[in-house]
Order: C-alpha cells, then structure tokens, then sequence
C-alpha cells in the first residue's frame, strides 16, 4: 500500500510538472530588416541581436519557439489577431502603444539620430532641414518625431516599408537624410560601403514622448506572458548570456541606463 501511495504521489508530482513539450510553440513576430538587430542571412535565416536574445529568452523560458516575419507596421496587428504572441523587433516603449499592448522592461536602449552627407551642418534648432527630404520607416516611432517635429519645421517626411529602401534612396540622392536609431544606422549604413560619404549629423534624439523608456517585447494586453519575459531578461541579465550576444554585436553596453 505505501508503495502504491509513493507511486501515486510521484505520478502527480510528475503531472504537475511544465509539460512544455506538449504545449503550443510560442510565436514571436520580427521583421528581419533591421540589422544588426535582425536580417538575412545569405542562406535565407535570420541573424541579429534580436534574434539571439529571443532565443536565448526562450531557452531559459524552456519554450519552444518559432519566430514570424512581418513588416513592422504589421507586427502589432498581427498580434492583435494571434497570428504571433509576441513582438520582438526593436520597439520602443512608448506611452503610444501601450494603449494597445503590454510591454516588457527593456531589453535594451539607444538614441536616434540623423544621418546626411557627411559635412552638412544641422544645430540643435534644425532650421536647416527646411525643405530637406527625410526618409523614416513606416509605424515606427521615427516616422511620429519626423511628421511632429521635422514636418512643422519645413522637412519633407517620406514613409517606406524598410530601412533598407531608404539607405538606397538616400544613396542615390533621392532622399537628404534620414532619421532613424543611431546604432541600426550606424552598423547598417555608415559601415558599410553605401554609407561612405554620409555621417550623423546634428543631436541625438531622446525625448521620452516619442522614444519611450528603452526598447521591450510586446504582449497581448493582460497576457501573463509578459512577467515570464520579465524573469527571462533578468536571468540572462544575470547569468551572463546578455553581455555574450551583446559583446557579438556591439563595443558597447546597449542595456544602457
């Protein structure tokens, strides 16, 4: 009878267990062309910062994962409707789109800045975008500062699809400048051979109204999935995973403050 007891008890310690492997894989979405947080590989897989924090998020979640491509105008939709549970694609967190879904704490925090010719002058005020066509990604928070601060001040705000259309545009002339994070920009633009003769221009940008406070993975609203990311980020936080994929990418602490 103990024995029978015992085997109960085990079995039910055992029921009562995280079945994750009989649980559905977590969908997250990403829009791979944001390097160096996300883009394509040459045999078509995605790579970048995002990527492997995501992965690494949820190893130490002990979920399966599989991750959804869509352009980022379309992420929250997309989440919205379940097609993905959460965004993990560089979004700021801002006071804007918490009316519509849950964020995590941060991941990680970065300034905008502005990118032109190299030797073109631009002061705190920006009086000297007057008239100047500035390419901004579409849904992004750099799309909003360009059409509430850059548009009143005379700049002509041209919204694309990806970063990437507008670093050709503003290769070939057809835009002035963009506006866009510093570190994207810098990493996949300025280094690379198609940046050669542009630079940062003017401040940084880090007004909290259109930045927010950092970049987080966004939820549903009241999804509980939101405080299990939390205790991800801080473990990999902790046990040093973070620095190893930001120390991949980066020279710098990219947690920031």
């Amino acid at each position: 009878m103990k024995k029978l007891v015992l085997l109960g008890a085990l079995a039910l310690s055992v029921l009562s267990l995280p079945t994750f492997a009989d649980e559905k894989p977590l969908k997250i979405g990403i829009e791979a062309a944001y390097p160096p947080f996300a883009s394509k590989a040459p045999d078509g897989s995605i790579v970048g910062f995002d990527y492997d924090i995501g992965n690494a998020l949820c190893e130490e979640m002990k979920v399966k994962c599989t991750w959804v491509e869509q352009e980022f105008d379309g992420l929250i939709p997309a989440l919205k409707v379940r097609k993905i549970d959460a965004i993990l694609s560089s979004m700021s967190i801002t006071e804007d789109r918490k009316k519509s879904v849950d964020f995590t704490n941060k991941y990680y925090n970065t300034p905008a800045r502005l990118v032109m010719k190299t030797g073109t002058a631009v002061s705190d005020s920006l009086a000297e975008l007057k008239g100047k066509n500035i390419g901004v990604q579409r849904g992004s928070i750099h799309e909003r500062f360009a059409r509430e601060v850059l548009a009143p001040l005379g700049a002509e705000i041209k919204p694309y699809g990806s970063q990437n259309e507008i670093y050709l545009d503003v290769a070939a002339g057809r835009l002035d400048g963009t506006v866009a994070d510093a570190t994207l920009l810098d990493d996949g633009f300025l280094k690379t051979d198609a940046g050669k003769g542009f630079a940062f221009v003017g401040p940084a940008f880090t007004d909290v109204k259109y930045f927010g406070d950092g970049v987080g993975i966004a939820v549903r609203k009241g999804d509980a999935l939101k405080d299990k990311i939390n205790t991800a980020i801080a473990a990999i936080r902790e046990n040093g995973k973070y620095k190893q994929i930001q120390d991949k990418y980066f020279a710098f602490d990219i947690y920031g403050k």
